[in-house]
């Protein structure tokens, strides 16, 4: 039996509770290069946690799954952080979870705007990376280091993404 969630529409508000968005403002943060670039300073803080760790960046390419979008595993990182960021114009799909008790919860399903990343902080439950349409690379930002960084769980249904906001 599959159950279903709707996909919203990605703000910061409703994210909040799993991480922070990573997109340009309305106006930067202040300019740097002898004014030559403006800067959108601090959009995302990552969470490194542990003796020895240490930020990474990386490139993903991701693959987009069959549509509808079923999400059966969900995973966290318990010592860090994770932010993907595209490195294309194209939506993704984003679904994190609320932890219930050590196990995730309903999940929550957003669509991204293009050009918009978002950073998961450490612990938080969430689908692997869900492009749409068409493959696209990914900038990835996270912890590299000593320690178990990844917990994954498989619900006993799945769930199934929906465009209709009633889910």
């Amino acid at each position: 039996m599959s159950r279903t969630i709707p996909l919203l529409p990605l703000t910061e508000e409703a994210f909040a509770p799993f991480g922070e968005i990573i997109a340009k403002r309305a106006e930067p943060s202040f300019p740097i290069n002898g004014g030559m670039c403006d800067r959108h300073h601090a959009l995302a803080v990552m969470d490194l946690l542990g003796e020895g760790a240490r930020g990474i960046i990386s490139i993903g390419h991701g693959r987009p799954y069959p549509e509808p979008l079923e999400i059966g595993l969900v995973e966290r990182h318990p010592l860090g952080s994770q932010a993907w960021i595209p490195l294309h114009d194209r939506p993704f799909a984003v679904v994190a979870a609320p932890d219930e008790g050590g196990r995730p919860g309903t999940p929550v399903a957003f669509l991204t705007a293009p050009r918009q990343g978002v950073n998961y902080r450490a612990g938080v439950w969430h689908a692997p990376l869900r492009p749409l349409g068409a493959a696209g690379d990914f900038l990835i930002v996270d912890r590299d280091g000593p320690g178990e960084n990844l917990e994954e769980y498989t619900y006993d249904s799945p769930w199934i993404v929906t465009t209709d906001p009633a889910g």
